[in-house]
């Protein structure tokens, strides 16, 4: 069985990843809520517009693109048509925002929008917005053209306090630009305060429970999310992505079964209609959820899913973040530390989701035994960190220091440096549990917190190791290895 899992692995991430589209066109969703934006084109194409931005708020943006296609065919003079199509190359919350293959197609279609001039006031305001995304593309920070689009959309929710499509883009906006690092969660508060009073007014809208389960998705306001969660697959059952996104908040709660219902669910509708990034998504959430709840057998099936599909394109951050951290997942959660030094990180794929495989490659080293050969691993991380500090890319570079750091500590563990490891360990955690993560990934395969409790374990502090555990599951509720390593630690630290 473990030679199997080792060729398994190995041609998991030799693979080679050949280009396709992460999703394909397929026939528009048939049950997406209810959206009423109401434009000044031409009301025969209305329904169809509606529909449109129904899909662009469930993140459906190949299908969102087409309807907003049609709508321009049926109305060549409706700005907003153009405002559509170019909505569905940004996608805000997604890893990259702006794809740069699609910036020139998304720039194209915002200024034929500006050159036919809106019927009304309203609708300049939310095309002179998006504007500011694509406008200077190559030469302003995306950030800085972030921030100005949010500005704008303030300014057009404050202008129109009773137009809930204002309202409900400003809080996406709002959300946008969170930062990773503000754990008060400012902006995240603000766009649920927008949020709740018009999801009690409009409990069909598909846009505002999503938003506020993103808004939500966090160890601090995850309570507050289970309500939208519960919700949102059923107002837009259709959508793939409504299907999946309650599981973020059942992921923050530790509550398995409903996170592996929800995800089962989308990974059969994502399939379905050709979505391979989503599908995939959903089954990084339904391996971590199986994992978590002692169910390998099956988290190993939807890893031999993962074999059979073909084509994946590593490059798109989506498709290669699910396809590398499945099955380091199962390898590292489970302790299997001579499969986790087979790995292969994956060909064609961004710098920080190599990093993923290099730090299962460095871990599993350092904890079975090859210490030294860990070394080379270490260099590689520090070399991806360094690349993504030159390419402006801090969130991702302070990651990859947090892995480094971890296979260090490990490293470190294994050459008995025991005050170095726990050093090491511990700066990982509190540089860790400063950062939230982002809506890619469930969370890390494993939070440094956990890994300091064991750590703690195998230099025998079962009560300093009980402390750790306790933060741990503090911050990702039910997960499997901490409360093992809670139970552990207090089974140990008992008097005799």
């Amino acid at each position: 069985m473990l030679d199997l899992w080792r060729i398994l692995l190995t041609l998991l991430f030799i693979f080679p990843f050949l280009s396709a589209q992460e999703t394909h066109s397929h026939s528009v969703p048939e049950k997406l809520g209810k959206v009423s934006f109401p434009i000044s084109c031409n009301p025969a194409v209305q329904e169809q517009f509606d529909r449109g931005v129904a899909l662009l708020h469930s993140f459906t943006y190949t299908a969102a693109e087409n309807a907003f296609q049609g709508v321009a065919e049926r109305d060549p003079r409706c700005a907003m048509a153009h405002w559509g199509m170019a909505m569905s190359y940004f996608r805000q919350l997604w890893d990259p925002p702006l794809v740069p293959a699609t910036i020139a197609i998304g720039q194209k279609e915002i200024q034929r929008a500006q050159q036919l001039a809106a019927g009304s006031e309203r609708e300049r305001q939310f095309i002179n917005a998006l504007a500011l995304i694509y406008q200077d593309s190559a030469t302003v920070p995306y950030r800085t053209r972030a921030l100005k689009y949010e500005h704008a959309m303030e300014d057009l929710a404050a202008e129109n306090r009773k137009d809930v499509e204002a309202q409900v883009f400003y809080a996406l906006a709002l959300l946008a630009n969170a930062s990773a690092a503000d754990k008060t969660h400012a902006k995240q508060k603000q766009a649920a305060n927008l949020l709740e009073p018009l999801y009690r007014t409009y409990p069909q809208h598909p846009g505002i429970p999503h938003y506020l389960i993103h808004a939500y998705d966090n160890a601090e306001l995850a309570p507050k999310g289970l309500s939208a969660a519960r919700a949102y697959s059923q107002i837009a059952p259709s959508a793939p992505h409504a299907l999946h996104m309650p599981s973020h908040i059942f992921t923050r709660l530790g509550l398995w079964d409903d996170s592996i219902t929800s995800n089962l669910a989308a990974q059969e509708a994502a399939h379905r209609q050709g979505d391979t990034g989503e599908e995939l998504h959903a089954m990084d959430y339904l391996v971590y959820a199986y994992l978590q709840s002692g169910r390998d057998q099956e988290a190993a099936q939807v890893i031999q899913q993962l074999t059979n599909m073909p084509e994946l394109n590593a490059a798109n951050f989506k498709i290669g973040y699910a396809s590398t951290a499945m099955p380091v997942r199962y390898v590292v959660e489970r302790g299997r530390w001579s499969d986790a030094a087979a790995i292969v990180p994956p060909t064609e794929a961004p710098p920080h989701v190599v990093a993923i495989a290099v730090w299962a490659r460095g871990l599993g080293l350092a904890r079975s035994g090859h210490a030294p050969e860990a070394r080379a691993e270490i260099d590689k991380l520090r070399q991806i960190e360094a690349q993504l500090r030159t390419s402006g890319n801090d969130y991702w570079a302070t990651q990859v220091e947090i892995l480094t750091r971890e296979v260090m500590a490990w490293s470190a563990q294994a050459d008995n440096k025991l005050h170095e490891a726990e050093a090491l360990m511990r700066a990982s955690a509190d540089e860790e549990d400063a950062i939230e993560k982002l809506p890619v990934t469930p969370g890390p395969i494993v939070p440094a917190r956990e890994q300091l409790g064991s750590l703690l374990l195998e230099q025998n502090h079962p009560a300093l190791a009980l402390e750790e555990f306790e933060i741990a599951l503090a911050n990702a509720p039910g997960r499997r290895g901490a409360v093992q390593g809670a139970a552990r630690a207090a089974q140990l630290s008992r008097p005799k």
